[in-house]
């Protein structure tokens, strides 16, 4: 792969912060509310938390080894290409362009600009102006452009602003984000200490179960199912970091310390403010909350504790939009440094050294993501898509291992071959599940748009793109 001319000026307190940035988005005051619901215990909801962090853990062991061994530019994007060659590499940087990271970040900051609902009203059309314009879209669903104007254009503006700073300077974007992160992690800790300290809550909520919610037998096997699918999408985000590796300094180091130092900390927050909101909330109350934390505040410091859980949910997503917005043209960059894109987004801006015109072309998509779609289109789309692409990661450990045996590892996975053979089941398993629903509610009118098969609609439409780049590659050559 040609050299990417980044400068490497990420530390490791960077890249730690920009792993717990991304991971620490707004799950952690939604899910916990679904667990109760479908557990009715609150030792198994702290259980599912910790079956998801264990899993998460394990594939970050095999991304820590890979990574650590090729810290080239464009992080899984290379990592896929020593993997599968060209094809499959395109195809997962396409993917990561168009998917996972444009659309991901368009559904945080989404999320965002809803929570700063709370102090301000934004304007939105009638239901009438709202469904007049629609995207018919066969065989997935119907989008509307419209639809909720006033939230969709403070997300675009959030994204703007955040673009506008990682454009000027990786230095001023990297020091964002590790502001954004110490402020988010505080935050939380302030609330957890708040909820803790109130003395408005009980002890006994953290081990007496529900009298309503009782699952047993294959029921309790689903509940878990459903509940472990929400903590891993909770926790998910470690790849971001990835997209960096050409520019982290002493990445064998680095990479994996940073990776176990960021996971290990959103694992120990998680836990911990699940434990303060129950404290606060008995399993029951949380089954039927529809803003969990919110209603913990509101117990613990009145009605004024709706507005810091408002005000806390959006610095802790804009926190995660930064980082979104920070990482990901990286990839988009090293893909036109191997011509397996357009040749601008490869070039480093002459003043600034950043990959300046990557940066222009994500925000051109999320701003034309933003207004596609809401949130729940966006979020379970991009994470269907990223989870194809990491069971072909894990699955890729053994390829390296064959293809390279003698190559430097300073890092080597713990628990080789069955560990990473566990991991890989288990997404499997997951991925199965997903697509079954997803088109089982589609198919009985309880959705509008089948949202994995939109996320592989939208990767398919890269192929013919790939043959393009090959060719025109192929002619310049001549």
């Amino acid at each position: 792969m040609p050299e990417s001319l980044l400068q490497r000026t990420i530390n490791l307190k960077t890249a730690t912060a920009i792993v717990i940035g991304t991971i620490i988005g707004s799950g952690i005051f939604m899910r916990p509310a679904e667990m109760a619901s479908l557990l009715g215990s609150p030792l198994q909801i702290m259980g599912v938390w910790v079956v998801a962090g264990i899993f998460t853990m394990l594939s970050v062991m095999v991304l820590a080894e890979v990574a650590a061994m090729l810290p080239d530019p464009g992080g899984p994007y290379a990592f896929m290409q020593h993997m599968y060659g060209d094809f499959w590499a395109y195809l997962y940087g396409w993917s990561a362009f168009a998917v996972i990271n444009c659309a991901s970040t368009a559904g945080i900051s989404f999320i965002a600009a809803q929570y700063m609902e709370y102090f301000f009203t934004f304007p939105r059309f009638s239901i009438e102006i709202e469904q007049s314009v629609r995207i018919h879209l066969p065989f997935v669903g119907i989008l509307f452009p419209l639809e909720n104007i006033g939230v969709k254009t403070v997300s675009i503006f959030i994204i703007l602003i955040l673009s506008f700073i990682s454009y000027r300077s990786t230095k001023a974007g990297g020091r964002i984000q590790v502001i954004f992160t110490i402020a988010k992690v505080l935050a939380i800790l302030l609330l957890i200490f708040g909820l803790f300290f109130s003395g408005k809550g009980n002890w006994r909520n953290l081990y007496e179960n529900s009298e309503q919610i009782r699952p047993a037998g294959f029921a309790l096997i689903a509940a878990w199912v459903a509940a472990c699918n929400g903590a891993l999408q909770a926790l998910d985000g470690c790849n971001n970091m990835l997209y960096m590796t050409g520019e982290i300094k002493d990445p064998g180091r680095t990479i994996p310390r940073a990776l176990f130092l960021g996971l290990s900390a959103a694992i120990g927050i998680y836990l911990v403010i699940n434990m303060a909101m129950l404290y606060v909330l008995p399993v029951d109350t949380m089954a039927g909350s529809a803003l969990v934390a919110s209603d913990a505040a509101k117990v613990s410091f009145g009605l004024i504790g709706g507005g810091i859980i408002a005000l806390l949910i959006t610095i802790s997503v804009i926190g995660t939009t930064q980082s979104n917005v920070f990482t990901s043209p990286r990839m988009t960059f090293a893909m036109a440094r191997n011509n397996h894109f357009f040749a601008a987004a490869g070039k480093v801006h002459p003043m600034f050294n950043t990959p300046g015109n990557a940066l222009i072309i994500h925000l051109a998509v999320m701003i034309i993501m933003t207004l596609s779609g809401s949130y729940i289109i966006l979020t379970d789309m991009y994470i269907f898509i990223s989870w194809v692409f990491n069971l072909m990661m894990m699955a890729g450990l053994f390829i390296l291992r064959r293809k390279y045996p003698d190559r430097h590892r300073p890092y080597r996975v713990w628990g080789f071959p069955w560990m990473p053979i566990i991991v890989i089941a288990f997404n499997a398993f997951y991925l199965g599940i997903t697509l079954y629903d997803d088109v089982a509610h589609y198919l009985r009118g309880e959705t509008k748009v089948m949202n994995s098969v939109l996320g592989l609609s939208v990767v398919a439409m890269g192929i013919p793109l790939y043959y393009y780049f090959k060719r025109t590659n192929k002619s310049a050559n001549r």
